[in-house]
């Protein structure tokens, strides 16, 4: 083979080349790469609700008992953690007893109501605290489903799959560990606690039924947690 032989295709290549340059061109397509970096995204726009509209907000999703709240709380030396209701007596010297007498048990507990500054320094990490979802007549205005099994992403995501199916709007968070995840189920308007649960049910038994992954183990509970009002709440 001679060497103009082997220059040929190069020669063609290039050819070629030229005709796709020149067509780009004639049509003001743009080829050559620009030096310069691309366009960074903008700037995402500042949420246009002020403080009071966000803890409004807020207090609407997650609507439960107004006359008490848990309270997260943390043990330095063992690492237990947990939520209690919230005591305006609580660690004060000569009145709370506590470890000797149980919150339950103590006739000077004093029990503080739920108010926007508390729900203000929970969104601004200032304290963490939680809600009482079931009401004195039985009712909720949402239904939240604990994942915490090992298999909790997969268990998880197949949930919030059959309420698409089903056609059950449904949030999901990961829970503050990390490991686990939260399915929200939020109602226009209250509910019976047992009807909630109850869809709470069918949809965990319709995933296990679709998928055969789920299990019983592998959500750690349904909040509410029970279908009445027990006579000893706080």
């Amino acid at each position: 083979m001679s060497r103009q032989d082997e220059q040929d295709p190069l020669t063609t290549l290039r050819a070629e080349n030229t005709r796709l340059i020149s067509l780009l061109e004639q049509h003001g397509i743009d080829w050559r790469v620009s030096a310069e970096p691309s366009p960074s995204a903008p700037d995402r726009e500042p949420s246009r609700l002020s403080t009071a509209n966000k803890i409004a907000l807020f207090r609407r999703l997650f609507r439960g008992r107004t006359d008490v709240y848990p309270v997260r709380w943390e043990s330095p030396r063992t690492g237990r953690s947990g939520y209690t209701p919230a005591c305006a007596n609580e660690w004060r010297p000569g009145v709370c007893e506590k470890p000797r007498i149980k919150c339950s048990d103590c006739g000077h507990r004093r029990l503080i109501p739920l108010s926007d500054k508390v729900i203000h320094d929970h969104l601004t990490g200032k304290d963490t605290v939680g809600v009482y979802p079931l009401l004195d007549d039985g009712t909720c205005y949402f239904l939240a489903v604990d994942f915490d099994d090992e298999d909790w992403d997969k268990d998880a995501r197949a949930f919030v799959r059959s309420c698409d199916e089903l056609g059950v709007p449904v949030t999901l968070e990961i829970s503050r560990s990390g490991q686990g995840a939260h399915a929200w189920l939020f109602f226009s308007d209250k509910v019976s606690a047992r009807d909630a649960r109850r869809l709470g049910t069918a949809i965990i038994s319709h995933t296990c039924g679709r998928t055969r992954q789920l299990t019983l183990k592998s959500y750690d509970r349904l909040f509410p947690n029970q279908d009445r009002m027990p006579s000893c709440s706080p």
